[in-house]
């Protein structure tokens, strides 16, 4: 028959135009996650403040009630903390009375209130209701809502049948709550005609004895992925397809720029009903899609779910029917004006006829109690006409899961993707082959996916009590995270105070009677000038401060510098034997270093960086003061090592240099930075170690002779503190860390801020939150216990923005630590909190020295550029920007701008040569 045959052509969707349907549903999720574009987006993408799925822990009473079609449904969920195997559950239905739907909003919650009474007065134990904790409650309202958080919610529309008044804009959490605390304080007598005399009582009984408090609100396309997440299978996707279709997934939560949260995931209700209002899905529209929207209660809107909810199938079926008979394809010859009553054709109806396995004998029946009398032709081209209309509802709902699949696949940045996909409805319980048809099409489409449907049991009821069951762990959970990192957590009183103790040693360290006890050194440099830019020659640098050192030469020309240099290793056994081994083995290298660059011709200026702490008593004088950083060789510490090289050279015979100036790291990247920037006059080193330099007027110098013109001071910030006054912020795990070094109680302020050290403290925290079974479900975790394993690259690496968890997850994996995706959120916000606390520290450091520098040169407003040089500057994600946020908070009054250095140890301390030789 070609009217049956063009009937289904036009309700049969080719697999390409599917292509292009998941490709616009994906750019519309795309739209609806953005703050700019949410407003013109179709699939809303709504939070909704639920990052974590239940990991069987969670044990408790829990009380949900669910606002259904008719009813008012409550359970009680018992969870045992086994895995959630073996949940106690108890429920109630209660009728809902005529024309509450219709009526004041107080009235149906204050209906709701009071069937949560009455139920529990028939179901909690005495020791329930006499325990202090209240009943926490989840609210299952599936409706939509724009949520804000977990427990608060705005009605966005009324729908199913539902006209409130009083509610659309309310926080729907807020008024379920206030109707429940009125039954609590017996204030609602005025409403308790819903119910009979004996629940009135109890209900009343209840209400004195049990308090009750709403944590949870959700729909039920939530409720069923928790519900899934059961039993030990995590589920990170859910779909509903019922009266209505929606689909839920946990998306990564950076990309969700509605909330403020930036770490882990957070479940998104896309509410994927009005894809297409705009007009997207027209040409799949058939004459009896249109006629069904235009007999809706809100035509044009809602245009996919009105072709996948089973709440329209049925008025779809009946207008394909209609058409199909006035062109005399159907029950020709006889009368089919029934088919012109609006919802005669159930969804019942249409599954009883898809169903049928004895051919056309169960749709004849079906058809003749509708009031027809058809044909057996006329069986078989209903059924076909059916099969259609739900086989489609079903490659839709395929199309819309493909589409979610792969933005989950891509924006975890994954070449595959598995993941368990709980199902829920009408349509997926009623049609067996609604599975079969939503994988294959689903994977047609999303090929790189691999779906495992899980059957929701009781989404709305189960799921809710786990949703709420999850919040209450989560929130316990973070009340204790919170304790731990406390003390790490800086306010703007703390910081200040640390500013001001640092302009105090400071001016300890400058004094001449105080300086020897000042914990900050303020050690005169002898540099008094930064480069000018008419320096000109050859010169040699020497690189000191760790277990590699470098030998450069360096070319200063009018057209800039050259450089050319080579990086050598120092073996433990040296680093740790004596004085003499130490130089004589830097001499070696340097003379290897002048043959292999054929320099042995002349005796080059050489530029000495040592970055390590010394008493300079003239440019090329130094006397060591303490190894750092892993050195302890014998015989340097009160040497001057200036002397100590020259004597090496001298062992060896080597006349290819002359030293012309001893500087530390600090220095060096001052001079580098001024041969660019002539405003350069601070030099900071945040890497292994911390370390600053600054240019002071010559008259606040006590420790050297004369007033006139400037010095480099090298601060030696590093053991700020050492003296007891930051004791105050010395917490737990940086007393640990401290104790374990080779100098306990030594470079205190070195100790909070450089990289060498943050990675063990994050150990620590991390050893404790395992200890209090906040990490790894409390599982004890050996590797943990292996000291230096948290490297603190790891901690740039784990708070890169929009690093996918699996990526960090991934980075633990290969430490051996077994972090599921809520450790490593958890995780990333250790390492966050200790890399800030260390970028602030330094920051107030900083903002002493530039307060001091402003006020020295009696100046409103002080315009300074700072060089920086150190890994942990250069390579972490957010230590500049928090350090340079927290400056200007401190130091209003100075204008500092941050030049990064290219090599200021090596280029630097050639500059200094450069400069002194000028």
């Amino acid at each position: 028959c070609p009217q049956i045959q063009r009937a289904l052509r036009s309700l049969s969707i080719p697999l390409e135009r599917l292509h292009i349907m998941k490709g616009h549903m994906m750019e519309d999720m795309c739209k609806g996650l953005c703050l700019q574009t949410r407003a013109q987006a179709k699939v809303q993408m709504l939070p909704t403040y639920i990052c974590s799925t239940p990991n069987g822990t969670e044990k408790g009473n829990f009380l949900v009630v669910e606002l259904c079609q008719n009813q008012v449904r409550t359970l009680l969920v018992t969870l045992y903390g086994d895995g959630n195997m073996s949940p106690q559950m108890m429920y109630k239905i209660f009728d809902m009375p005529e024309g509450i739907m219709h009526g004041e909003g107080e009235a149906l919650f204050d209906f709701i209130a009071q069937c949560v009474t009455q139920f529990l007065a028939e179901t909690v134990s005495s020791d329930t209701r006499s325990s202090e904790e209240p009943l926490p409650l989840g609210f299952v309202f599936p409706f939509s809502c724009r949520q804000t958080q977990l427990d608060k919610a705005e009605l966005l529309s009324w729908s199913k049948g539902f006209s409130c008044s009083g509610v659309v804009g309310k926080d729907v959490v807020q008024l379920l709550q206030s109707a429940i605390n009125k039954q609590e304080m017996g204030a609602s007598e005025t409403n308790s005609h819903w119910l009979s005399p004996w629940s009135r009582k109890s209900s009343q009984s209840a209400a004195q004895c049990c308090h009750v408090e709403v944590v949870a609100l959700m729909n039920d396309t939530v409720g069923t992925m928790m519900t899934c997440s059961m039993e030990g299978r995590p589920c990170e996707v859910a779909m509903v397809a019922d009266k209505g279709s929606n689909c839920c997934f946990m998306a990564e939560a950076y990309l969700v720029e509605t909330i403020d949260e930036s770490c882990g995931r957070m479940c998104v209700n896309t509410e994927w009903g009005c894809f297409g209002d705009d007009g997207s899905l027209n040409d799949i529209f058939t004459p009896y899609d249109e006629s069904v929207d235009e007999e809706s209660s809100d035509p044009g809107e809602k245009r996919f779910e009105k072709l996948v909810g089973s709440l329209y199938l049925g008025e779809i079926i009946r207008h394909a029917l209609i058409a199909l008979t006035a062109e005399k394809a159907l029950f020709t010859g006889t009368n089919a004006a029934v088919l012109k009553e609006k919802g005669v054709f159930t969804m019942q109806h249409v599954l009883d006829i898809i169903n049928s396995e004895d051919g056309i004998t169960d749709v004849k029946r079906i058809l003749e109690l509708l009031g027809l009398q058809p044909s057996e032709r006329d069986c078989g081209r209903v059924q076909q006409i059916c099969r259609a209309v739900v086989g489609r509802a079903a490659s839709l709902h395929a199309t819309g899961l493909a589409a979610i699949l792969s933005y989950m696949c891509q924006t975890r940045d994954m070449e595959s993707l598995m993941v368990n996909v709980g199902v829920d409805g009408e349509l997926y319980t009623g049609y067996p082959r609604f599975e079969e048809i939503l994988l294959s099409v689903s994977r047609l489409l999303s090929p790189e996916c691999m779906p495992t449907l899980l059957p929701s049991r009781d989404g709305s009821g189960r799921g809710a009590a786990m949703v709420t069951a999850v919040a209450l762990r989560l929130a316990a959970q973070r009340r204790e995270v919170d304790e731990v990192l406390a003390p790490l957590r800086l306010t703007h009183a703390d910081l200040e105070k640390v500013q001001a103790l640092m302009r105090e040693e400071m001016e300890r360290g400058l004094c001449k009677e105080t300086s020897a006890s000042a914990s900050v050194r303020m050690l005169p440099t002898y540099v008094t000038h930064t480069p000018d830019g008419t320096e000109r020659g050859r010169f040699l640098a020497l690189d000191l401060g760790g277990t590699n050192f470098r030998v450069l030469v360096v070319h200063v020309t009018e057209d800039g510098i050259r450089m050319a240099s080579e990086i050598y290793v120092i073996p433990a056994a040296i680093m740790q034997g004596t004085g003499m081994g130490l130089f004589d083995h830097i001499i070696d290298c340097i003379i290897d270093f002048q043959i292999k660059q054929n320099l042995m011709a002349q005796a080059l200026p050489l530029g000495f960086t040592f970055s390590f702490p010394c008493q300079q008593v003239g440019l090329d004088k130094a006397l060591l003061l303490t190894w750092t950083k892993g050195f302890s060789a014998s015989g340097c510490v009160g040497q001057d090592v200036v002397q100590l090289l020259r004597e090496a050279a001298q062992r060896k015979q080597h006349l290819g240099m002359q030293v012309i100036a001893l500087v530390n790291d600090t220095v060096g990247t001052m001079m580098a930075c001024g041969y660019d920037d002539p405003k350069c006059e601070i030099g900071l080193i945040v890497g292994t170690g911390t370390n600053a330099c600054y240019m002071e007027e010559m008259r606040n110098v006590g420790t050297v002779e004369g007033d006139e013109g400037r010095m480099c001071i090298n601060m030696e910030w590093g053991a700020f503190g050492d003296n007891g006054c930051l004791d105050h912020l010395f917490t737990y795990f940086d007393k640990v860390v401290d104790e374990t070094t080779i100098n306990p109680g030594k470079q205190r302020f070195e100790k909070l801020i450089s990289g060498m050290y943050l990675g063990e403290i994050v150990r620590q925290i991390l050893m404790v939150m395992t200890e209090r079974q906040l990490l790894f479900q409390g599982k004890p975790c050996p590797k943990l216990q292996t000291k230096d394993i948290f490297q603190t690259k790891f901690l740039s690496t784990i708070e890169l923005n929009g690093l996918a968890l699996r990526q960090i997850r991934a980075i633990l994996n290969e430490l051996e630590l077994d972090a599921s995706f809520e450790d490593s959120v958890l995780m990333r916000e250790v390492c966050q909190t200790v890399s800030q606390r260390a970028a602030q520290l330094c920051a107030a450091g900083l903002a002493a020295v530039v307060e001091k520098m402003r006020e020295s040169r009696g100046l409103d407003q002080l315009s300074v550029t700072v060089g920086v040089d150190g890994t942990l500057y250069k390579l972490h994600p957010c230590f500049s920007q928090n350090l340079q946020k927290t400056l200007k908070e401190l130091a209003p009054n100075c204008d500092v701008s941050f030049l990064l250095s290219e090599d200021g140890s090596g280029k630097g301390a050639a500059l200094v040569a450069a400069v002194a030789s000028r």
